[in-house]
């Protein structure tokens, strides 16, 4: 075995998935164990971390609460490898909105709560490479700059999430709204309108899309007491407004 492959076992087991708002980031971090345990054949535990670990500013709250969640985390994830070694159940560690849990320590405004708060995020990471146990550590964060440069530099990898492009759109809309009437050229079009239109420089969000275009569409149907049709979809579309990014995202689009 080369060296260059125990650089690669010993890697930090952290991801940060990064990207837009609405762009499926927390429902992949959700349900991938899914996949890895069918791929597996063992059970994998998801354990989400949110906000709440921050605790209402009391000094050493926030400390107080990481490291008890890292401590369950690794109260279940010891008993992972079975005496032979062999994986028995793996965990997946989520930490959603990151960028609040783990705010760079470099912000000369940052409360010094929050700095220790980031040291124990980092130490429990480590904690869990170090006793190579079978957790995945997943964040989540619509301003992957705002991470601190240490947690940064310790994933394994940063997947980049983007709004749809016209093919994603028409795939999604033409599963939703499949078995229905609505003409190809129809679809083309509502796919166009929820696209950047009328000089706004971003389109319509995977989530702008499942949580509120075709709701509405399905709503407004059943009220007219009518099938879904595909002149409904082009007018709800064309007064649909879809969700701001964030100012650096928007930035990038200028």
């Amino acid at each position: 075995m080369i060296p260059a492959v125990a650089d690669v076992v010993d890697r930090t087991p952290l991801v940060i998935l990064a990207g837009d708002v609405g762009t499926g980031k927390t429902e992949l971090a959700e349900t991938v164990g899914d996949a890895v345990a069918r791929e597996l054949k063992v059970a994998v535990m998801l354990y989400p971390l949110s906000l709440s670990a921050r605790g209402h500013g009391a000094v050493g709250e926030m400390t107080t609460l990481l490291t008890k969640a890292f401590e369950a985390v690794h109260e279940h994830a010891r008993a992972g490898h079975g005496r032979d070694g062999r994986l028995r159940h793996g965990t997946i560690l989520l930490v959603d909105e990151a960028d609040a849990l783990a705010q760079s320590r470099e912000l000369a405004q940052m409360h010094h709560e929050d700095r220790a708060g980031v040291n124990a995020l980092i130490r429990g990471i480590d904690g869990l490479r170090k006793e190579r146990l079978p957790v995945l550590t997943i964040m989540c964060t619509n301003r992957v700059d705002a991470i601190d440069p240490a947690v940064r530099r310790r994933a394994a990898a940063v997947l980049e999430f983007h709004r749809p492009e016209a093919e994603g759109r028409k795939a999604l809309l033409e599963r939703a709204f499949a078995g229905t009437k609505i003409a190809s050229a129809e679809m083309n079009e509502v796919v166009r309108l929820t696209g950047p239109v009328n000089g706004t420089p971003y389109g319509c969000t995977y989530s702008d899309l499942r949580q509120r275009f075709i709701p509405t569409a399905v709503l407004q149907a059943v009220d007219a007491g009518i099938a879904v049709t595909g002149r409904q979809l082009i007018d709800l579309a064309s007064s649909f407004t879809p969700t701001r990014p964030f100012e650096a995202e928007l930035a990038a689009t200028r």
